[in-house]
């Protein structure tokens, strides 16, 4: 069977960021849980020409129980470029709180 683009993407998984990145000074350790709901993915060939334009992958995620592939699952852009962008295919609200933020949201 041919493999037809995404698939949805539920529940916990992990992410591993890298330690120069603002997810990492947010989330204070290099690999993190969180909840997913979606079947978006970036597409592989187009990382390089993306980072290379500017937008950092810092988070990244591979899922060995369906294909392997690695996953990009946290962007940045830099501090010189925008004081605090930070985007991420999970759903950080789903494992937020009532005074305990997610923190991206803090």
């Amino acid at each position: 069977k041919e493999r037809m683009g995404g698939t949805m993407r539920l529940g916990a998984r992990e992410t591993v960021l890298k330690k120069d990145s603002l997810a990492y000074r947010l989330y204070g350790n290099s690999s993190i849980m969180e909840r997913h709901r979606h079947r978006y993915e970036v597409n592989p060939s187009m990382v390089e020409e993306l980072e290379n334009a500017g937008l950092k992958f810092v988070g990244r995620n591979i899922d060995s129980e369906t294909t392997g592939d690695e996953r990009m699952e946290v962007i940045e852009l830099g501090e010189d470029i925008h004081p605090y962008f930070v985007a991420a295919q999970f759903h950080p609200e789903f494992m937020s709180r009532p005074g305990k933020p997610s923190p991206p949201f803090l």
